[in-house]
């Protein structure tokens, strides 16, 4: 649960360690998952379970996050023995028994010593009596104390030694009852005990009222924390007045009713779980002990009926946890109270991060109190991680529409972006760098480059050099007086259109044979290097399994392998060529596949899949490759995994067609497919420019 100072800073003292977290550095952790999943709510998901490494520094995940959590319970559990919450009690009793045993001894020596023979008599009767109550004292601590507190002590020591005993156990009960609902009231006074019943009474008064008004509430009109938010609303004024008179009971000073109510309820069941967590007779002596010390039944009630109106509105605080202490470090009452509420601690925060599933969810947890129980690199990772999703937000890479997180466009061109970047470093020890083109023509582009006029060009004036050429000519003065020597034109960008199709394998042969990811890094990175570097050409994608469909540019991320059988390669061209029949220019598809043609549409557009492939099928799609050639449209196939099949195939298709099959792995694919586009490029502006 959340308190209500969740974060602490501190003063910059050269200590401290930490590690910058960009936007950009965690989205491209999550660059293939995305690619490969298509779900960036899915994908953080998944950091969050995992981590990841900054600056060479680590996030830790959700799973290793919560092993640490496990081990902290664990090592307390086979530290400690809660017996010694008894046991120190006890031992008490019997060093004050002890102690008045002593003092009998030496008063009867004394007596036998001092030759008065009825006075030792009398001694020796007194003593007999006394001995004869300690030993029958009742077995159970209550019963001793309360048998003792009718003993004349003849030890001094012994009756004081018991008095502090005694006062120190009330104390600590009735500072147990009070801890359970604040840490604002130490060594408590009498007064400060009738403040303290004044309080809960008041605050048993403000729960039935909150249940009244709950009851007004339709049970599913709202979610668990609006309507919280509702109720606290409704007695905000209520809670003002309690706080005006009580407030030094809450050093916290909170704002809102549900706030403190959480406190306690986690105190109240961690003191819960210590009973439940004791033996029978640990626990009977303890109960037995309260109720023999703490003679103030007000008080008791006004206890007991807070805690079962906040185990009425927080079931889940862990009210019937258990542990089970393996160790021999004893603990005392106090000690066991702490110890306690830091294993319902560690217990709600693992229940809180088992059941995290977005960044924003990990603003419930409290980072200070991790920090505590778990440690500092812990504490870290989690401030790191509630962060992700506001972080990408405010970058302008996610958007949250109706409580789901989806990608923006400009996240969309980071992908292709830090695809292709990812591509091209392979490339670049073959040269193939930026592809930049190195020659000028008489294009439509400005391209902010000029040159002195010859004839043929564009008269395309650059006003401001063509001036200067001419004031450096004739030295100055005016008129400037122009002659066609000073002119200087703007030079053009030399455009080559081109469209293009990319036909992606869809089928479930992809992610099985582990091509899908390398596959669908090349659709992004072509979609980013035609946007970037050639914004005139057209790209579209199609995508084909048992049937095929356009993929629009947008939906690429999102784009998944289909959990069906098929290859129709006759389909997707036959989508290729419609695409394509709108645009002008040379005209290509790119061809992405693992798998040979098993399947087609028929004349009705219905789907027929068939494993080895039927000659029906081969025969329809070696059609749209026939019709595909005729209308000037050349295809490129890349082939995974090519089979014998396969490559009889291709070959065939690029015998009818003339365009050229790659063989290639799901390492080289991006290799292959940008430089064999980059070329293709070239060799139309070379030709152009011829």
């Amino acid at each position: 649960m959340r308190s209500a100072n969740r974060v602490a800073y501190s003063r910059w003292d050269g200590t401290q360690t930490g590690f910058d977290l960009s936007a950009s550095d965690l989205f491209a952790r999550m660059n293939d998952d995305l690619l490969y999943h298509g779900d960036v709510n899915a994908a953080l998901r998944r950091l969050l379970q995992q981590g990841f490494d900054v600056d060479g520094q680590r996030v830790q995940g959700l799973r290793n996050l919560l092993e640490q959590i496990r081990e902290k319970r664990r090592e307390r559990l086979e530290q400690h023995d809660l017996g010694g919450v008894y046991d120190d009690i006890a031992q008490e009793l019997r060093d004050v028994m002890d102690a008045e045993r002593d003092a009998l001894d030496e008063l009867a020596a004394t007596a036998a010593n001092s030759g008065d023979e009825r006075r030792a008599a009398i001694t020796e009767e007194d003593v007999a009596q006394r001995r004869f109550k300690l030993d029958m004292l009742p077995p159970d601590m209550a019963g001793q104390i309360r048998e003792l507190e009718n003993y004349q002590f003849t030890s001094a020591e012994a009756q004081q030694r018991f008095d502090d005993l005694v006062e120190q156990l009330r104390q600590q009960l009735l500072q147990s009852y009070v801890n359970q609902m604040t840490d604002g009231m130490n060594n408590l006074s009498p007064e400060d005990m009738a403040r303290a019943k004044d309080m809960m009474a008041e605050l048993n008064r403000l729960l039935e009222k909150r249940q009244m008004e709950s009851e007004q509430l339709p049970a599913d009109a709202h979610e668990p924390s609006e309507r919280n938010r509702m109720l606290d609303e409704r007695l905000q004024s209520d809670f003002d007045s309690f706080m005006e008179r009580f407030g030094d009971f809450f050093p916290e000073s909170p704002e809102t009713l549900s706030e403190p109510l959480e406190v306690m309820a986690r105190r109240m069941a961690a003191m819960a779980s210590m009973m439940a967590s004791m033996t029978p007779e640990q626990r009977a002596q303890l109960q037995g002990l309260a109720e023999q010390l703490l003679q103030d039944m007000d008080l008791r009630w006004q206890a007991d009926q807070l805690s079962r109106n906040l185990q009425a509105m927080f079931p889940d605080a862990g009210w019937d946890n258990s542990y089970d202490f393996g160790g021999s470090d004893p603990l005392d009452f106090a000690s066991a109270a702490r110890m306690m509420q830091e294993l319902g601690d560690l217990d709600q925060m693992d229940n809180l991060l088992r059941g995290v599933n977005n960044p924003g969810a990990l603003a419930e947890v409290d980072i200070d109190r991790v920090r505590e129980l778990v440690g500092d690199e812990a504490a870290r990772s989690l401030e790191h991680m509630a962060d992700m999703a506001r972080m990408l937000e405010e970058a302008g890479l996610i958007e949250n529409r109706e409580g789901r997180m989806q990608l923006t466009p400009r996240a969309i061109r980071r992908i292709g972006q830090n695809a292709l970047s990812d591509l091209f470093k392979k490339l670049q020890q073959d040269r193939v760098g930026r592809h930049s083109v190195e020659m000028f023509g008489a294009g439509h582009e400005r391209e902010y480059h000029t040159k002195p006029y010859e004839f043929g060009d564009p008269f395309n004036l650059d006003i401001q050099r063509t001036i200067r050429n001419a004031i450096r000519r004739t030295g100055g003065g005016v008129p400037v007086r122009l002659s066609s020597d000073d002119f200087e034109v703007e030079r053009t960008e030399n455009i080559v259109r081109s469209a293009t199709v990319l036909m992606l394998d869809l089928s479930l042969s992809m992610p099985m044979r582990d091509n899908f990811l390398p596959a669908k890094k090349v659709a992004m990175a072509l979609y980013s290097l035609i946007g970037s570097q050639y914004p005139h050409d057209f790209l579209g994608i199609v995508g084909f399994s048992e049937i095929a469909r356009e993929v629009k540019p947008e939906q690429l991320p999102e784009v998944s392998w289909d959990f069906v059988y098929g290859t129709n390669m006759q389909h997707g061209f036959m989508l290729a060529r419609q695409m394509l029949a709108h645009h002008s220019g040379t005209k290509q598809i790119i061809m992405v596949t693992d798998g040979e043609p098993t399947a087609h549409v028929d004349e009705y557009g219905r789907p027929f899949f068939s494993y080895p492939p039927t000659r029906e099928t081969v025969d329809r799609t070696l059609e749209q490759v026939m019709r595909a050639t005729r209308e000037g449209i050349r295809i490129n196939t890349f082939m995974l995994d090519a089979t014998s099949y396969l490559t009889s195939f291709i070959e065939q298709i690029s015998r009818m067609n003339g365009g050229r099959a790659f063989f290639t792995t799901p390492e080289t694919l991006g290799d292959y497919v940008l430089v064999d586009f980059v070329e293709h490029k070239r060799k139309l502006l070379s030709s152009r420019h011829r």
